[in-house]
């Protein structure tokens, strides 16, 4: 059995813990992956010291001589995309395919960070007073605390690391207890571009490890994507130590179809959205909210083909449908299930542990849908992270609209209809951060911001060009080639 290490000043070295914790594949949990590190504070203390001389080196290379190690890593991750997507399939259980897309996601991400190493633009902007200059530039913060979760063990630690790095920031880095090996592959990829050593720190291990993260001193700003509850914690740290801090946390998000819709397409949207990734996705489709026209038709086409989708290991071909990751997720979902039972809502289809055959030894859980929801009820405001949907029926957009915008997350939105003037109206009145027209919840691309509102984050975003100004401090200039002294803020009218 392969015992791995935390990378920590420049070296793999074993936790001061001395403690390991076994890494299982979740689709067949006889297979070891490996023994990964607990580590614990001391840990963590060590690699923001390393961090902090990392820093001191990092945010004296050039920008675009930064963006040249992540083009680098754009490549490398490019020649072992399938072999990265085969792990990250073993170590988590959505399909191949998806974990094909998760490498896609990280190779975008690099060669868009790479770029953006000669575009990371301040303003020179006119002066009130003569013979004086006046301007803005981007400088890197400190080391920067990176928490990732399970569900995109590569894409989403790029969309944090990568512009972290290419604003001149070092690292120290806590991937999930459930994807530690992912996390591990990524910095060796790191090291592989030529990234120095100190720049990047790899600390694995539980919870604390990222307690002790967010509460170090010498961290000076953090990027997390989890629960909104504990999301909710480290806001309350960060904030009375004045980190900076971005959030990304959960989401009760609905797909809306319209009497008027491609019921096909609408279709092919909820199926992927609700049971892509095994519904485990901060964007899945949750809630189908359909209009009474279309309702009956609808969910039959949805249960009959619902029905259908293959469960079982990811790597093998045709399986639609992943296990969850770990023993403590399905009882989750079970419980939710009990929930909408005990409410009232009709259990059209699943509702139980999938175990025959070789999905006995995994953490499967058959696609479930609930029909009857009522709006308001537990199992349609809460977020269960799992392959459960409820169908909520509306008489018309406006009331789907109401129900959409009325619970506590607003990450992603999703409309079908043919109407213009209501796809429009979707797009400035659904109270979230991405509204989908005629696709489904999930699928944001690597060059636009994402990231939600109310629960759902604190007002920054990931990806596109917004995360660049969170990594990096505005700082302006200004230069009095008068050879007076100019009074600015002075009444000089």
């Amino acid at each position: 059995m392969t015992k791995f290490k935390s990378f920590i000043a420049g070296q793999w070295v074993e936790s001061s813990t001395g403690e390991y914790v076994e890494n299982r594949n979740p689709a067949d949990t006889r297979d070891v992956i490996g023994l990964f590190p607990k580590g614990d504070a001391a840990d963590v203390n060590r690699a923001v010291e390393s961090a902090k001389k990392g820093f001191d080196l990092w945010k004296k290379t050039p920008a675009p001589a930064r963006g040249d190690v992540l083009r680098r890593v754009g490549d490398i991750l490019v020649r072992r995309k399938d072999e990265l997507a085969d792990l990250m399939t073993r170590e988590m259980g959505k399909p191949i395919a998806e974990t094909k897309g998760d490498v896609q996601e990280g190779i975008d991400t690099a060669y868009y960070a790479a770029t953006e190493g000669r575009r990371l633009f301040g303003h020179t902007v006119p002066s009130e007073l003569r013979n004086k200059w006046a301007m803005s530039f981007r400088r890197p913060i400190g080391v920067a605390g990176i928490i990732t979760p399970f569900n995109f063990p590569l894409a989403i630690p790029t969309w944090k690391i990568f512009p972290a790095l290419l604003c001149g920031n070092s690292v120290v880095f806590k991937p999930a207890t459930d994807v530690p090996h992912t996390g591990h592959v990524l910095v060796e990829i790191l090291l592989e571009a030529g990234l120095p050593p100190e720049v990047v720190q790899l600390v694995h291990g539980p919870g604390r490890v990222g307690n002790a993260i967010v509460n170090h001193p010498d961290v000076a700003l953090v990027s997390f994507t989890g629960s909104t509850e504990t999301g909710s914690k480290i806001g309350e740290v960060c904030g009375r130590t004045h980190k900076r801090l971005s959030l990304e946390m959960g989401g009760k998000n609905a797909q809306i179809v319209l009497n008027d819709a491609d019921l096909d397409l609408a279709l092919e949207g909820v199926l992927w959205g609700a049971f892509g990734t095994t519904g485990q996705r901060c964007t899945a489709t949750s809630r189908l909210i359909v209009q009474e026209g279309v309702h009956d038709k609808f969910v039959k086409m949805l249960v009959d083909r619902a029905s259908k989708l293959k469960l079982g290991d990811g790597r093998k071909k045709g399986t639609d449908v992943g296990p969850l990751v770990n023993e403590a997720s399905r009882e989750n979902v079970e419980r939710y299930v009990q929930v909408g039972k005990d409410q009232g809502a009709t259990l059209a289809l699943g509702g139980k542990k999938a175990t025959a055959g070789d999905l006995a030894h995994g953490y499967f859980y058959e696609p479930t849908i609930f029909t009857g929801v009522t709006a308001g009820s537990r199992l349609e405001q809460e977020e269960i992270f799992g392959p459960v949907l409820s169908v909520i029926k509306v008489k018309d957009f406006t009331e789907a609209f109401t129900v959409n915008n009325d619970v506590a997350y607003g990450l992603s939105s999703s409309v079908y209809t043919r109407d213009v003037n209501i796809a429009f109206q979707a797009l400035q009145h659904l109270d979230n951060g991405i509204t989908y027209v005629n696709a489904p919840t999930i699928g944001a691309e690597a060059h636009l911001p994402f990231g939600g509102v109310k629960a759902t984050g604190n007002g920054h975003r990931e990806g596109g060009w917004e995360v660049y100004e969170f990594f990096s401090e505005t700082k302006v200039g200004y230069v009095d080639y008068s050879g007076a002294l100019q009074r600015a803020q002075i009444d000089n009218y």
